[in-house]
C-alpha cells in the first residue's frame, strides 16, 4: 500500500528526512513515531501530496506521490493535526463539499454522507455549524472527511490531540473499527495509544528510521534483563539497600509509598527478593514482573541516537 525508497527532504540547508525506506502492507495499522522535529509530519505530507521530496520516491497504492499525484491522493484520506474545517458550513454541508472535491459519484453522494455521519457518530450534530462543534466532534468530522469515498489508505496525524479522556476513547474505538477495511498510518505522541492500536511501529529520529517492528518484538529486543515491581512495607533506605545487595540486581529505584522498581539480569530473582523481604520482617505487598513498554523502547532509542549524534 505504501512504498518509500530513499526518501530525502531538505528545507534549504536543513535536512528534515534522510533516505527513509519502508513499506506498509494493505490492511496494516502502523504507528509512525518520533520526537519533535524528527521528520514525521514532513514524511506524512509527502505521502499526502502536500510536499515534494528532494530525492527518493514514495508511492501510495502503486501511484508515485510526485509523478502521479492525483491518483495517489485519490487512494488516501488525510487527517492532519488540525482538522481542516470550514467554520461557516454545517457538518452535512462540509461533507458534501468534501465529497465533491474527492470526486464521489453524485448519485451515491447523499448515501455516502449519511453512512459516514452514522459511522463517525455525527448524527446529532449533522445540522450544526462547524464553528460551534466541540473539539471531539471536530476531530470526528475531520476523520469523517478522510473516510469519504472509502479510500484504501488513511493517514492520521495526532488524531486524539487536545481531546478529553472520554473523547480519546471514542476516537480510538473508531480507528480500531477501521482495521482490515483500511490501511492506517498513525502518528501520535501518546505511546500507550500506539501500543493499543498499532500492529507495527516505525520510529524515526533526526530524519532516519531507528526501529521498525511490532511493539512486542521491540520490547523484547530492548529489554536487557528483567524488571520487577515490588511493594514493601518497611523503612525505605533499608529496603532499597537490601534489594540492591541481592546478587544479579543492577538498579533499584524507590518510587514512593513503598514501591520499588528493580532491574536485573536474565536470572529469575523474584523468589530471592521475596525471601529477603520476609526474612527482614517486612510486609511484601506486591511482587510482579513488569514488561518493558513502548515508551521505554522509544526513550532508549532516542537517547542512544542523541548520544551518538556529533
Amino acid at each position: 500500500m505504501i512504498e518509500v525508497q530513499d526518501l530525502t527532504k531538505f528545507y534549504g540547508p536543513t535536512l528534515a528526512i534522510d533516505r527513509l525506506t519502508f513499506a506498509v502492507e494493505p490492511g496494516e495499522i502502523v504507528g509512525f513515531l518520533g520526537p519533535n522535529a524528527a521528520g514525521k509530519t514532513t514524511t506524512l505530507k509527502i505521502l499526502a501530496g502536500f510536499l515534494a521530496p528532494t530525492s527518493g520516491s514514495a508511492a501510495v497504492n502503486g501511484h508515485d506521490c510526485l509523478t502521479a499525484s492525483l491518483q495517489a491522493r485519490a487512494s488516501l484520506g488525510y487527517l492532519p493535526e488540525t482538522a481542516p474545517l470550514y467554520p461557516d458550513l454545517t457538518v452535512t454541508q462540509f461533507l458534501r463539499f468534501a465529497a465533491r472535491a474527492k470526486g464521489v459519484d453524485p448519485k451515491a453522494e447523499s448515501g455516502e454522507i449519511d453512512r459516514i455521519i452514522e459511522d463517525c457518530g455525527l448524527t446529532e450534530v449533522r445540522h450544526t455549524l462547524n464553528a460551534s462543534l466541540s473539539k471531539g466532534f471536530r476531530q470526528r468530522l475531520g476523520l469523517a472527511q478522510a473516510l469519504l469515498g472509502s479510500p484504501p489508505l488513511l493517514i492520521l496525524d495526532e488524531p486524539t490531540i487536545g481531546l478529553d479522556p472520554s473523547q480519546i476513547v471514542e476516537i480510538r474505538q473508531l480507528i480500531k473499527e477501521l482495521a482490515g477495511a483500511h490501511t492506517v498510518i498513525l502518528s501520535s505522541h501518546i505511546l500507550p495509544e500506539v501500543s493499543m492500536l498499532c500492529e507495527r511501529v516505525i520510529i524515526i529520529n533526526h530524519g532516519r528510521i531507528v526501529a521498525s517492528d511490532t511493539p512486542q518484538n521491540l520490547s523484547r529486543q530492548m529489554s536487557r534483563g528483567s524488571r520487577i515491581a515490588l511493594g514493601v512495607r518497611g523503612p525505605e533506605p533499608e529496603v532499597a539497600a537490601a534489594l540492591q545487595g541481592v546478587s544479579g540486581v543492577r538498579t533499584v529505584a524507590a518510587q514512593g509509598d513503598g514501591r520499588y522498581l528493580v532491574e536485573a539480569g536474565d536470572l529469575e530473582l523474584r523468589p530471592l527478593l521475596a525471601r529477603l523481604v520476609v526474612e527482614k520482617g517486612w510486609d511484601l505487598l506486591e511482587l510482579k514482573a513488569q514488561e518493558f513498554t513502548l515508551e521505554d523502547v522509544f526513550l532508549n532509542l532516542v537517547t542512544e541516537e542523541e548520544a551518538d549524534a556529533p
